[in-house]
Parts: structure tokens; sequence; C-alpha cells
């Protein structure tokens, strides 16, 4: 057991030569920290994922830092994923809970966490004491490589869901890494390409996420990410690690960098990355000789090895190593999250739920049927326990008398490809209801590469189209990384969005088929009709190094709502099998003013014939705001289950920074609208119930005047033609009433002030003398 106080860290930092802080300070292999036998100093383990342990017999328990095991950890990245399961090799069976892309759209924080404490007792029974995630990216393009491992395009659903999944955690003595810490938003060139984020975007969407998180849940550790932000490595980025994380938000665990991430191991350090991982011998070279060269002050030395040191504690106190663990258990749980979650876009004529009694012939088509694709491709690829498959779980619901065919179909086209859609579309003409397994090109997906389309393998397309011309009843499933466009929207009856539902995710898809789960997911992500709408597509995926975020703060929904463009299906949209009604809203407040909470009540009231989840998402809508800002903004959600017939009143708190923005000219948080109109919705574009509140805004900063600003900056400062009435008066030996007409013919003027004065007063009033003036009102 390591156990040391606060000041018996001290004094073993004290008794440690620089080799031993330059070890302590880097990772040990690809996989564990470095111990120190002279110190007592012992080792502790970490592995990817975020939905899954990842654990590499290979890599873990060999323990070296050979060239074998970096080529292990290089093909594990770039490895896509199939159903096969070969490319999981000696890592060890373990859950494969549904990716980040599917626990967004559950919008339900209590079975976040109950996954982390799975996710808990899984890394204990392994040996794992840090679990690398959750990431909680911003979903900015649904093309990002990564974005499924992601929850969400909102930084509220973002930051809740995984504070949820770290408490899970930690709470088990698991801890958890926070990432990617910050802007990795595309894996195009992802370790030496510029994240170019405006500071407003950065504070408002981008860091947001993990500032709620880590307010909430406080991770043991954070990770930064590859990608430079704003021209500076993410690693080496001390605005980003040491005064917006540790001195803004009060942080106060150990940085962690993404795995070779660092550039400069010195400028990493002084910005506050604690630990390098993983091992790398010229870093390792590079930092003793940056300590031994006194370009590194001890202090920061020594105060990254006190985070490294506090952070074992922590595992070490918490270990359980070997401890028993309930697979099956865990089993059931992916099921329950993956039905949960998945999402009914579309149902018309109320297709589904099937009814067996009025449904006797069922085809089912499609390879993902049988070996469904349940996550995504890279470092958090998880080695499944087991594996639902789709058609399996079906066949079990069907009696004698209810027949289920299945025919293969694949995603790649082949040149039998044509015969094979006429032999579906004949075979569907016998089937009452036909449900196709789709999904998009697997080669188009995963860590290392972003997609270049939303199509899906181009052979779905051309089945679906096929089967909607040929009146076919048709219900698509779609397995996809984030959004796919759908040009047969219009023309199938139903549509269910499964993203990577984990290996429970057969069961699920059967449950809702027949109604068994009534869903109750919505998406977390808006889905663009076409690529070409996606925010940002102008600039995406930069150039020359440089990625440049042009739409700043209008991300998602946000931009759709802005440019007034109908997505194909907006932001927190999920159908169900029964119906809801909003009642009632009420806010316990007179007006919105600076330093003022509030709640909203709201009565939400199952009117269908069956039982269901509702998830309630509150709006706020600022009137007339000081800076322009987005139509809309998510601020608050609940998810709730209501029986026929029964209400609920639900409660929801608002704070101060719900109704604010952030100012970049004076770097603070801003309450500056005539009034907000606060929201009940069952979606971005689906809202129930409103209230609208009148607000006190804050005092607005006055203009920072300069002898040339624009003569309406001038006349906008409220003390500004006072004190230019009363120096014309003392200098030019005028009276007050010819004075202000002076300053009247200046006004509405293109140029500066003072060149606009000065064809009225020549060379009696000088330049000089202006800038005094306005120096003096400058500090008011």
């Amino acid at each position: 057991m390591f156990q040391p106080s606060d000041d018996e860290i001290k004094s073993i930092i004290g008794r440690m030569t620089v080799d031993e802080k330059v070890d302590l300070l880097s990772g040990r292999g690809l996989w564990k920290t470095a111990g120190i036998e002279r110190l007592g100093i012992p080792s502790i383990v970490m592995t990817d994922g975020a939905y899954g342990v990842r654990y590499s017999t290979t890599q873990i328990d060999a323990g070296d830092s050979d060239e074998d095991s970096l080529q292990a950890f290089l093909q594990l990245v770039e490895q896509q994923a199939d159903a096969s399961g070969g490319m999981f090799g000696t890592t060890r069976p373990a859950t494969c809970f549904p990716n980040g892309n599917l626990l967004g759209c559950s919008w339900d924080v209590d079975l976040a966490y109950r996954m982390g404490a799975a996710l808990a007792a899984e890394c204990q029974n392994f040996g794992v004491h840090l679990l690398l995630g959750p990431g909680i990216n911003i979903r900015r393009t649904p093309l990002a490589g990564r974005a499924y491992e992601y929850f969400s395009e909102d930084p509220v659903i973002s930051g809740d869901l995984a504070a949820a999944v770290i408490s899970g955690l930690q709470d088990n003595g698991v801890g958890a890494s926070l990432k990617h810490f910050a802007c990795n938003n595309s894996e195009m060139e992802r370790t030496t390409t510029s994240s170019d984020v405006d500071e407003r975007a950065l504070r408002e969407i981008y860091l947001a996420g993990f500032e709620r998180a880590i307010a909430k849940s406080a991770p043991w550790t954070v990770m930064s990410s590859y990608n430079l932000l704003n021209g500076v490595q993410a690693a080496e980025s001390r605005w980003l690690l040491t005064t917006v994380l540790r001195e803004e938000w009060g942080y106060d665990g150990l940085v962690v960098s993404d795995w070779h991430a660092i550039k400069d191991r010195g400028a990493a350090l002084l910005a506050g990355t604690d630990l390098d991982m993983p091992e790398s011998q010229p870093r390792k070279t590079r930092l003793r000789a940056a300590i031994e060269a006194c370009n590194l002050p001890q202090e920061t030395v020594d105060a990254a090895c006190a985070k490294v040191l506090e952070l074992l504690r922590k595992c070490k106190t918490h270990e359980r190593l070997h401890t028993a663990t309930d697979l099956e258990e865990h089993h059931a749980l992916s099921r329950v999250i993956a039905a949960e979650s998945i999402v009914l876009l579309r149902n018309e004529r109320k297709v589904l739920p099937i009814d067996p009694k009025k449904t006797r012939r069922l085809l089912i088509v499609g390879d993902g049927a049988v070996l469904p694709v349940i996550q995504g491709s890279g470092s958090a690829t998880t080695n499944p326990y087991r594996v639902d498959s789709p058609f399996a779980q079906i066949t079990e619901r069907t009696g004698a008398d209810f027949n289920v065919q299945h025919l293969p179909f694949a995603s790649a086209a082949n040149v039998e490809m044509e015969a094979s859609i006429n032999a579906i579309v004949e075979a569907a003409s016998k089937a009452d209801a036909t449900v196709v397994f789709a999904e998009n090109e697997k080669s188009r997906h995963g860590e290392g590469n972003d997609r270049d389309t939303l199509k899906l393998a181009a052979s779905h397309d051309a089945l679906i189209h096929a089967l909607a011309a040929a009146g076919r009843k048709v219900v698509v499933v779609l397995s996809m990384p984030d959004a796919v466009e759908m040009p047969w929207l219009g023309d199938v009856d139903a549509v269910l969005a499964g993203f990577y539902t984990g290996q429970g995710g057969g069961e699920a898809i059967a449950r809702i088929l027949f109604g068994e789960q009534n869903p109750c997911g919505k998406l977390s992500a808006s889905m663009p009709a076409r690529i070409q709408d996606i925010p940002g597509w102008h600039t995406y995926p930069g150039e020359q190094g440089r990625h440049l975020y042009s739409e700043s703060i209008f991300v998602g929904y946000r931009y759709y709502d802005l440019k007034a463009i109908a997505p194909a299906f907006p932001f927190g949209h999920g159908l169900s099998y029964t119906t809801f009604s909003y009642e009632n809203l009420v806010i316990n407040a007179q007006e919105i003013a600076p330093g003022v909470a509030c709640t909203a009540s709201v009565t939400i009231r199952n009117t269908g014939s069956v039982a269901g989840k509702e998830i309630v998402q509150l709006y706020v809508r600022p009137l007339k705001p000081g800076l322009k800002r987005p139509v809309r903004e998510l601020k608050a959600f609940v998810k709730l289950h209501l029986e026929p017939g029964e209400a609920k009143t639900v409660t929801l708190a608002l704070v101060e920074r719900d109704f604010q923005y952030f100012d970049a000219a004076r770097s603070a948080w801003v309450l500056d609208a005539e009034a907000f109109v606060i929201e009940a919705g069952a979606s971005s574009r689906d809202i129930r119930q409103e209230v609208t509140l009148p607000c006190r805004s804050e005092r607005r900063a006055l203009p920072v005047l300069l002898p040339n600003s624009p003569t309406a900056l001038v006349f906008a400062h409220p003390k500004a033609e006072a004190a230019l009435v009363a120096f014309f008066v003392a200098k030019l030996s005028i009276t007050g009433a010819e004075a202000t007409a002076l300053l009247t013919k200046t006004k509405g003027s293109f140029l500066g002030f003072y060149d606009t004065l000065s064809w009225y007063v020549g060379d009696s009033v000088r330049e000089t003398d202006i800038a005094e003036i306005f120096a003096g009102l400058n500090k008011v």
C-alpha cells in the first residue's frame, strides 16, 4: 500500500535524484508509470478506453518499451473495425458498452454512472488503475474520425454525461482521464495541425464541457490533446493548462499527455503537463538536460512530481486487484444502455413496433444483421466478451407461425450487386415488412481517419432505393459513427439510428422492433441533410497546418438555427411509441439579473396508451443581446418515465452563467440582453412551452476612446459630450451653446473624431488635447 501524507510526499521528492524525477515524470513502457523501488514508489497501470477496458497482455504484461510494443500500439491505432474479432490479438475479453455516439443519445446520467461503475469493476479485476476516458470533444463535424467516441455537439450533455461516467469510475476506486483537452475535432494531420478557434468559441463551446465535468466530478487526470491550439501544442500551452485549467477552474489533479503528443518536454512541463506518456528515451534525455542546465525551475519539476505521487496514492489506496466481476451482468447492462439510447428517427404509418399478430413474414437484410459493427476503430477498440446478433435476437421472438428470413448483403459493391438487389426486392414482395441493416463503408472512419463523405455504402443506398421504389414496407436500421445522408428518407417507413451499439445492441434492436422497449433516445448531435450543410464545411479540414473554426460559436444546432437551415433531423429529436404533452411552464423569478439563479418547472403528461420515457430539454433564448448569440441554447435536461395517462412535474435549475456570454474584449462572462425566453421542448425545433422574463443587464463596459475613434463611439460614452463641451468653452472662449453646436457638426461623420473636428477648428485644438481628455474618460 502506498499512502504517504503530503509531508511524506515532500520528503520523498527531496530524496529523489534527477534521474529518478525524470523517470517519475515519464512513462514506463506504453501503459505504466515508473516505479522507483529505492523510495518505495509503486507503478500503476493505465489503458484505453472510454466504453470498454482494452487490456493488451502483450503490451501491458510484458512491460517493456521495445520496438515490438510500439509497433503493436501503432497497429492498434490504425486498425479498422470489423465484425470478425480478428483485430483484438491478445487483448483480454471485456464488456464493449455502447460507444459515446450512442450513449450521448441516452441523455441519462444515471445510466452513464452505472456504466462507469461497471468499467471500474473490470479495471479492478484486470489490475488497471487508470482508465483513459471519457472523451468529450465537441462533435463539431460528423466527418471527424473519433466522433464515435464523443457524446454530443453540445457541452451541457457532454459535461454532464462525462461527470457521471467519471464519478462511476472513481467512486469505485479507478481513476478517469478526461480527454482530449482541447479541440481534438479532426484526425487530419492531427499532431501537427493547429485548431484555430476564437476565445469566445473556446469558452462557450469547446472548453465548457470540460469545465462542467471537472466541476461536477473532479477527474483524477486530464489528458491533453495531440493538436496545436491557436498555434501552440496543446500539451505545451500554459494558457490552456495553467491559466484556464488550474488557475481559473481550480483543477488540482494531474495532467497527462496523449501518447507521444509532446514535442518539447521542457515546454510541456512549464505549461502544466505533469506526466509524459508513453516512455520516450529522447524526451527523457532532453528533460534531464533541461533540469541539469537549470532551464526548468526546481519548484516546477517538484510540483509535477508531487502530482504524480498524489495520483499514485489515490490509485493504490483504492486498489482492489483481481476483484471478481460479473460479465453477464455487464452484458445485460450493455443491452439496457443501448435500448435506452437508440433513436427512432422516423415511423410513418406506425409501422413500428412490429405486431406478431399482424406481421407473419419478416425479411431481414444485410450482413450487419448477423455480424454487426458494434464499435469504432482505434485505441478505444474493445474485445467484446460476447456479441448479440440482431438476427438471432429477432428470431428468438418468433413462433412457429412467424416466418423470419435473412438474406446477406455486403456493404462493399461487387459485380453481383444488381442481381442481389433484384433477388432481395423479389423476396420482399412476399414479406409483410423488410428490415435493412445499413452502414457506411468500413474504411471511412476511425482514429487517424476522417470520413470524406456522409453517404452510406453505395450498395446499401441502392438497395434501399430499390425496395422503396417497389413499394415494399421498409425499416432501416443504421450503424454509423455519426450522421449519414439519407436520400431515400421520405420513401421508407421507419428508421432507427443505432450508431455503435456495443455488444448488447442486437438484443436492444430486437426489443425496440417488437415494442418490448419503447424507444426513448434522442439525438445529441444534429443530422444534416447533406455534407455541404455542415457548419464550418467551407474551412474544413484546413490548409497549410491551420484549421480555422470559421463558424465560431455557431456549432451544430446553433448554426442551423442561425442560417435557418432545415437539418434532416434536429438536435434533440427522437420519436416514441407514445405521445407526451408539456403543460404549465413556471419560472420562480420575475426577472433575470446579475447574481440571480432560478428554477423552471414544467409538467409532462403521457397522453398515449403505452408507458414511455421523455427527455425534457430546457433552452434559453436571448432577446436583443449585447453581442450576437445563438437563437437558443440547451441549458438543462431531464429524462423521466411515465405510465399511460401519468403526469409528473419536473424542476430544472438555471444559474447566472446560463444566461451569460463570454466577452473576449473584457475577458469576462457578461449578462446583457433585453429579455430571455425560457423554453421547454422535445427537441431544438419542437418547443412546447415558453416564458419570457425581462433582464436587468450588467453595466456595459465603456468604449476605450482614442483621438480618431469613430464619432459614434465617442458619443456612445455617457460623459464624453459634457467633457468636450467644457473643454471647448475654456479652450476656444465660446459659450456652452456654441460648443454644443460645434459638437453636433461632428456627429454622423465617417471620419475619426479629431479628423472631423479639425475641419471646423483647424489647429486651435491639438490632437494631444483630445487624447488627454479621452485618457481621463477611459479611467472612468
